[in-house]
């Protein structure tokens, strides 16, 4: 998604949707959403994943027709989602032309309309209206604006770079940059944090902070909610079936208002049932009397016996309507993540021996650790930490063989099974359409999820790489319902497809998992799951990552810190 819209009215600048609904076809996807976002407020939106949240900023920001309900938008609105379509041809320039041009019309506006100006008969109300918003804008300053935004946030500054040739990160980072110099009266981020190290969240936080407007901001990031939010909008099932909105600020008090109204749902839910289950209990015994106490003999005050039988049933049918008018519907709870039981060594392994080492290993202008031997033994742990372009995701790729070293030796225990959990996994859009042709499918149609598990675990099978007698059904985690793994891979959110990519890691029941920004774009709840499984898994694990409460949760690991490509 990416997105740009202006509309410019009179009034309080504000952003409000009432009563919204969207649904792709025989599919609903939100249903009853109302919030209002005004000048100051800086709303947080959380939910599992495929709960609607990039939906639902895209509704709000106008890229989306709701089905059901209104939105209304005032002021100036950008938006940065979580994907980019690359035009062909389009360079970093391109990004900051787009993002600056409503600025810089105001600033030749400002021109023509002060070179104009007649100080004896001059409108004064117009020179003072296209001054107040140049001012607003701060458009005499909007290219240092992106300069230093480029520079802050780690992303190439070159305007004649193509962003074809640029990383997902880099390419995500140059348009928040550009969306961040513009100064959109309504600013809405999906998951902005995903690409960004530890410097460019706090310049991040920093403008979010003293936004002089109103902010949507879909995240996972726990910390990113306690230091920016105003309130917290959680789209997850609710005892009224409708989206939640806390207004306490902070994740921290949004988590514990969350975890009391559970507790009081789940205490009426089984009282609720427990009465159901009594009166269910005295409805068969009122109808086991019938066929039995009730039956009249022949001859013996027939109407009688028929009257006071219907009226006996008709009052236990009393009570059980006025219980299910009563009872709490409550949805499904979120799948719990089921971690399976992973080993720490194969057959014949010395456990003195790293599962995987590297000695010296270097990677031309990517990597240089010279007299370094890097272990990881069975069951170890090891937390590689560093700003973006450390070398991090290098050192992973060393590490699982993705990666070819130009100096050093990479060595492994025999027939060790490896899970990888990639920055841009099988679920990204460029590997879905691998994955088409690799399936040999008709193009525009990708492949389900339990087809492409299934082909994931003969690629594997084929290479040795799988054990027939350990395969984890993906079904078995609760990651994903099967009514979404039966649907195309590229109809599911960006969160379900990272949910996918973790299940595939897991496919194989592997010694050694690697994982690589493991909570991008997944729910806060699945966060916390899945530090919780790592932690106590019996397979080595590696983790890179920029999640600062993760970062916390692992910082008993030891650590690898990553500058320049070199070991701090």
């Amino acid at each position: 998604m990416d997105t740009f819209a202006d509309v410019v009215t009179s009034g309080p600048v504000h952003l409000s949707a009432t009563d919204v609904a969207f649904a792709h076809p025989g599919r609903p996807v939100l249903s009853g959403v109302t919030l209002r976002v005004g000048l100051g407020d800086r709303l947080g939106v959380v939910g599992e994943n495929g709960s609607g949240k990039t939906t639902l900023l895209r509704v709000l920001v106008g890229e989306l027709t709701p089905s059901a309900g209104t939105v209304r938008r005032q002021g100036t609105v950008a938006s940065v989602g979580q994907e980019l379509n690359v035009p062909a041809g389009a360079t970093v320039g391109t990004l900051v032309d787009r993002s600056l041009s409503r600025l810089r019309t105001v600033a030749a506006e400002l021109d023509r309309v002060s070179g104009e100006f007649d100080h004896d008969r001059g409108n004064l109300a117009e020179l003072s209206e296209v001054l107040a918003r140049a001012e607003h804008l701060a458009v005499w300053d909007a290219d240092h604006r992106v300069e230093v935004a480029l520079s802050r946030l780690a992303a190439p500054a070159d305007r004649g770079r193509s962003l074809a040739t640029l990383s997902v990160g880099e390419r995500y980072r140059v348009r928040l940059a550009c969306r961040l110099a513009e100064r959109a009266d309504v600013l809405a981020l999906d998951e902005p944090t995903n690409h960004l190290d530890d410097a460019g969240i706090d310049f991040l936080t920093a403008e979010l902070l003293g936004w002089r407007g109103a902010v949507v901001v879909v995240t996972h990031d726990r910390q990113l909610l306690d230091d920016v939010v105003t309130g917290v909008l959680d789209l997850d099932p609710s005892v009224d079936g409708r989206p939640a909105l806390y207004g306490q600020p902070g994740y921290l008090s949004y988590r514990f208002a969350k975890d009391q109204a559970l507790r009081r749902w789940r205490a009426r839910f089984r009282a609720e049932t427990q009465r159901r289950l009594v009166l269910a209990e005295r409805l068969d015994a009122s109808y086991e009397g019938l066929s039995d106490e009730w039956r009249p003999p022949k001859g013996s005050q027939t109407n009688r016996r028929a009257t006071r039988a219907r009226t006996h049933v008709k009052a236990a049918d009393r009570l059980i309507a006025r219980l299910e008018a009563q009872a709490v519907e409550v949805p499904p709870p979120p799948r719990a993540l089921v971690f399976p039981d992973l080993p720490a060594m194969g057959p014949g392994w010395d456990p003195d021996q790293g599962v995987i080492e590297l000695r010296s290993p270097a990677v031309s202008g990517r990597l240089d650790l010279p007299g370094t031997r890097l272990s990881i033994p069975p069951a170890g742990r090891l937390l590689v930490t560093g700003p973006n372009g450390s070398g991090k995701s290098t050192v992973l790729g060393a590490l699982t063989g993705a990666v070819a070293l130009d100096r050093g030796a990479r060595t492994t225990a025999p027939h060790v099974r490896i899970g990888v959990v990639a920055q841009e996994g099988r679920g990204a859009p460029g590997q879905v359409a691998a994955m088409r042709r690799v399936a040999g499918q008709e193009p525009g149609r990708a492949p389900s999820g339990f087809d492409a598990y299934a082909d994931e675990a003969l690629r594997l099978l084929d290479q040795g790489l799988l054990d027939p007698a350990s395969v984890v059904p993906i079904a078995f985690l609760g990651l994903l319902s099967e009514e979404d793994l039966d649907r195309p891979l590229d109809e599911l959110s960006v969160g379900q497809r990272r949910r996918f990519d973790l299940a595939c890691a897991l496919l194989a029941v592997p010694h050694v998992l690697v994982l690589d920004e493991p909570t991008n774009h997944l729910s806060i709840d699945l966060v916390d799951e899945v530090t919780r499984a790592l932690r106590l898994t019996s397979a080595a694990v590696v983790v890179a990552t920029h999640d600062r409460r993760m970062r916390a949760d692992l910082a008993d690991w030891p650590e690898l810190r990553l500058e320049d490509g070199r070991a701090v």
